[in-house]
């Protein structure tokens, strides 16, 4: 197993990275390479998973169930193994993952390393509260690491500084159907919007914003409470793939406002109720392959925050800034969580989390930075998995624990050999 050059980028395609990249498909050939940051199927939008003129691991080729406990409901399975392929050959055994982020690609490595969430946070909280084990490869050892130590809650959330995950025991969740059975409803403004949220008994309830709408209809969407259920439905279309970057007019304000409008106006005004395939509830973008192409050859940006619950008239505000920017795109999330959190470094707290996308551009990325303001005074925190453009100087007032986290991965890596590009960048480490 040998290093090879590579180019290679988050999904964000704004930030990118040049260096030596070797891809193991056995435990023995990663036991063969001197450590190195790991990554999989460089899912977060920014540079978590690139080291710039270093080496790194992709960790894809990692991808063996080894073993399942149907009794317990615990998976075996390695950290490259994608998080929709456990849904789709588990859910018709009675299982599924208990937290699943927006998208199927995802590994069980990186839903580790970000400490995922998804549409059932406010029940279920993040994904490393429901993993029983995880093993790292570090420092020349193999080291089990269970829930409840330090270690547990620096590696979860923990960016890969621990050491490379290896495997993971995941603790499955049983599985009542095949199918979501998924109430949508219209938002006609922000306190409709919140309102449905609070309000939502359904296990699963994201909500679809229109960060377009300005005036009275500022804050209007769609929220969906999904359920799953037993039933039929029609097979889920082949994904469509796009085959190459959009031009700079395809996402600007006028499309996006009448694309929108359109989106808006899908749902009856008196709401409805289906039947959906599960990857159509939970990886709805999975639908179109590399659709982060549709923003064209400079990428984009996503800037996603959570603010306590008290705070949600200063998110209101960066809705506001958004919407009247003339910047957003089509995809814009709200989602309701709560207090679950499962490392130092995870993201969730009690409160609403907004993710909006803007294409990178100048403008955008002004916006971007007067938004993270507003969340620190807030009281809030950004996601580690979907930024790109923070400053260090932020950050430890929005993760408390970031100096228990500095203290385990010094002493799990004191050559510094995981670093990557993030964590340089916002200096997460001890100097």
């Amino acid at each position: 197993m040998s290093f090879k050059h590579k180019d290679y980028a988050g999904w964000g395609r704004a930030l990118r990275a040049s260096g030596a990249v070797a891809r193991p498909d056995r435990a023995s050939a990663l036991a063969a390479l001197p450590a190195a940051p790991a990554f999989g199927m460089r899912r977060s939008y920014g540079d978590a998973a690139l080291n710039h003129g270093g080496r790194a691991i992709d960790m894809s080729g990692l991808d063996r169930f080894l073993a399942f406990d149907a009794g317990t409901g615990i998976l075996e399975l390695e950290a490259g193994v994608r998080i929709g392929d456990v849904a789709a050959a588990f859910a018709p055994r009675g299982f599924l993952p208990a937290v699943m982020p927006g998208t199927g690609f995802a590994t069980i490595g990186g839903c580790i390393a970000q400490d995922v969430h998804g549409k059932n946070h406010h029940h279920a909280g993040s994904f490393g509260a429901h993993l029983a084990e995880i093993t790292l490869w570090q420092g020349g050892n193999l080291v089990t690491v269970l829930p409840g130590t330090a270690l547990f809650r620096a590696t979860v959330g923990g960016l890969g500084q621990t050491g490379t995950i290896l495997r993971a025991k995941l603790r499955l969740a049983p599985c009542t159907g095949t199918v979501m059975l998924v109430t949508e409803r219209r938002a006609r403004d922000w306190e409709q919007h919140l309102s449905l949220l609070d309000s939502a008994t359904a296990t699963h309830a994201v909500g679809w914003i229109d960060a377009t709408a300005t005036g009275a209809q500022i804050g209007r969407g769609i929220v969906e409470e999904g359920e799953l259920a037993r039933g039929l439905v029609t097979q889920r279309p082949k994904a469509a793939k796009v085959p190459l970057d959009a031009p700079q007019f395809a996402l600007s304000a006028p499309v996006v406002r009448a694309f929108n409008a359109a989106y808006y106006a899908r749902v009856p005004a008196a709401g409805r109720t289906v039947l959906r395939p599960l990857a159509d509830f939970f990886f709805p973008l999975d639908r179109i392959l590399d659709w982060n192409r549709l923003y064209g050859k400079h990428g984009f940006h996503q800037f996603q925050c959570v603010v306590p619950l008290q705070a949600a008239g200063a998110l209101r505000k960066m809705l506001e800034r958004i919407a009247t920017s003339g910047l957003a795109s089509p995809l814009a999330v709200l989602k309701r969580m709560g207090p679950g959190r499962a490392g130092y470094l995870s993201f969730p707290m009690e409160g609403y989390t907004l993710a909006v996308d803007f294409p990178n551009r100048a403008a955008a990325r002004d916006l971007i930075r007067v938004l993270e303001e507003d969340t620190t005074d807030a009281g809030g925190r950004l996601y580690f998995a979907k930024d790109a453009l923070a400053e260090g100087a932020r950050i430890a007032a929005m993760y408390p624990e970031l100096d228990a986290w500095r203290q385990e991965v010094a002493k799990a890596d004191p050559a510094r050999a995981y670093e990557t590009d993030l964590v340089r960048r916002l200096k997460l480490r001890s100097p």
